[in-house]
C-alpha cells in the first residue's frame, strides 16, 4: 500500500520540536483519539522506548507495538509498529524541518511494510482512514506543543 504523509507547521524550531517528539510517552497527548491504553517500556526517550497501545479505528481494535528504531536530533525519528499479531508491519516516520521564516514543518509518514488481505482489500479505506487519524494527530501536536506548561521538556 502506499504510505500516507501528513504535516503541520508549528512555531516552534526543530529542536524543541525534537525533544518532544523523543519522549513516547508524550506521543498520547496528541493520538489519544486512536490510540487509548498507552503502556510504555524500554528508555523514556529515543532509541529503544516503547509502547503497546490499544488503536480504534473504523469501529475494529487492535493491539499495537510502537518502538522508536531510529533517532536523528534534531530532524527525524523512526518508529516500527507492529500488529494484528505480527501480519501488521509499518514504519511511522517523523520528519522535522526548518521553515525559512522561523518554526518548523513536522512530517508524519505511515508507511505498510507488511499488510493483512482484509487491509490490502480495503486499501482506498484504510489509507483514508490512516490520512484522517494522523492529521487530526498533527493539529493536536500543535495544540501541545504550543502549551506553554505542556510543552517540549
Amino acid at each position: 500500500m502506499q504510505p500516507v504523509t501528513v504535516s503541520v507547521d508549528v512555531p516552534q524550531a526543530p529542536e524543541q520540536v525534537y525533544e518532544f517528539l523523543a519522549v513516547m510517552a508524550h506521543h498520547e497527548r496528541f493520538t489519544d483519539h486512536y490510540l487509548s491504553d498507552w503502556r510504555c517500556s524500554g528508555p523514556g526517550r529515543g532509541v529503544g522506548s516503547c509502547a503497546t497501545v490499544t488503536a480504534t479505528l473504523g469501529g475494529a481494535k487492535t493491539e499495537v507495538t510502537i518502538e522508536t528504531v531510529e533517532a536523528r536530533a534534531p530532524r527525524r525519528l523512526v518508529e516500527r509498529n507492529v500488529s494484528a499479531a505480527g501480519r501488521r508491519l509499518a514504519r511511522g516516520s517523523y520528519t522535522i524541518e526548518p521553515l525559512p521564516t522561523g518554526g518548523s514543518r513536522v512530517s508524519f509518514t505511515y508507511a505498510w511494510q507488511r499488510v493483512p488481505l482484509a487491509d490490502r482489500l480495503l486499501a482506498p479505506a484504510v489509507r483514508a482512514m490512516m490520512r484522517r487519524a494522523n492529521g487530526t494527530a498533527m493539529r493536536r501536536l500543535a495544540d501541545e506543543l504550543a502549551r506553554p506548561s505542556r510543552g517540549p521538556e
